[in-house]
């Protein structure tokens, strides 16, 4: 396998939260005209910096995922596409960006897009080596190896987990728990065939993408009605992610928390509470506990300006029920070299 700087090891006094500033897009107020809130994921930093959990030199910094990285997953007819900015439109829903020349196109809307790319498949390996992990970006699941849509660009889920399958050892299954409220067509389509991959997905049957050949993919497929509330949805949550981790039991599940699902939302057409959202995380992240899998957590959709606050008291509820603990997370580093690792690395920085 070819050496790749997303494979890197942070210090272990780092949190396995991975996060760049150069997630967020914001170029002459075009970011405006899609629902997304392209500024979300620094948002969620900073809550999380109000409330002392973490520090700038205590996150992990993401790095940009390179074309040799993205060639592992994805065709070169394919991120060839992405040179043409009208391409690039349609993909991210913002048409006037087929007028931009392609050279800013990459580097204002596709580099926070890879970057988030390389901090899903950074935060797959610290998700093995200390049981769980966080990227704060991340989780395109409408793209698949040969195809973006619906703001995806990248295929971030399948990256990480074909990264951790070719280069990690032990790690031969894992299983997509996808929450967000649109159907992940993106890692249905390139795992469609693959025996290692469990999927479960939990999404509104009546919107965006209806992708029929895809749902082919989905081993534990829960399709919910327009409006459903907090108690049925939890309740199906916790009943189908308890039977998916015992039909299989993976070496890594990957989370794709999307908060789209969040009452109002103008996409997704689901009336989760705030709580019903916090609720929800906790019980994936407690399966995984009991379970004693290690989990990866993508942020994915959330098209309103209150899921960055969500999100971020997620965090910090998983963190008071001692469900994500750094210490916990470096005592779970498998490497003889920690404690002195930790020793030297005081001073360096989380990247």
């Amino acid at each position: 396998p070819h050496r790749t700087e997303l494979y890197d090891d942070p210090p272990p006094k780092c949190w396995p939260i991975v996060y760049s500033p150069d997630y967020n897009i914001t170029f002459m107020g075009l970011e405006k005209l899609h629902p997304f809130d392209a500024g979300k994921w620094g948002k969620v930093i900073n809550f999380l910096k109000e409330e002392k959990l973490i520090a700038d030199d205590l996150i992990v910094q993401a790095r940009e995922a390179t074309d040799e990285d993205l060639l592992v997953v994805h065709t070169r007819r394919y991120l060839n596409k992405l040179k043409w900015s009208f391409v690039v439109a349609t993909i991210t829903e913002i048409p006037p960006v087929a007028f931009l020349p392609n050279f800013i196109v990459q580097r204002k809307v596709l580099k926070p897009l890879r970057t988030q790319t390389g901090g899903t498949i950074m935060a797959g390996k610290l998700a093995v080596e200390r049981g769980w992990a966080i990227n704060v970006g991340g989780g395109f699941h409408h793209c698949s190896s040969d195809k973006g849509g619906g703001f995806c660009a990248y295929a971030d889920i399948t990256l990480a987990i074909k990264f951790l399958f070719e280069r990690v050892q032990g790690v031969s299954k894992a299983t997509i728990i996808d929450l967000d409220a649109h159907q992940g067509n993106g890692h249905e389509r390139d795992f469609m065939d693959d025996h290692r991959v469990y999927i479960m997905d939990v999404y509104n049957r009546y919107i965006y993408p209806g992708d029929g050949f895809a749902k082919r993919a989905i081993k534990r497929k829960v399709e919910l009605e327009w409006g459903t509330e907090d108690t049925e949805y939890i309740q199906k949550v916790h009943t189908h992610v308890e039977g998916a981790l015992n039909e299989l039991k993976p070496d890594i599940i990957v989370y794709n928390a999307g908060t789209d699902i969040l009452d109002g939302d103008p996409l997704g057409g689901l009336a989760i509470s705030p709580q019903g959202i916090v609720k929800r995380d906790e019980v994936v992240f407690k399966a995984a506990r009991r379970h004693r899998i290690p989990i990866l957590m993508v942020t994915s959709g959330g098209y309103q300006k209150r899921t960055a606050r969500i999100i971020a008291d997620s965090i910090l509820n998983l963190h008071n029920l001692g469900l994500i603990d750094k210490e916990l997370a470096v005592s779970g580093a498998e490497n003889p070299r920690v404690e002195q690792m930790i020793r030297d690395s005081d001073k360096d920085l989380c990247n």
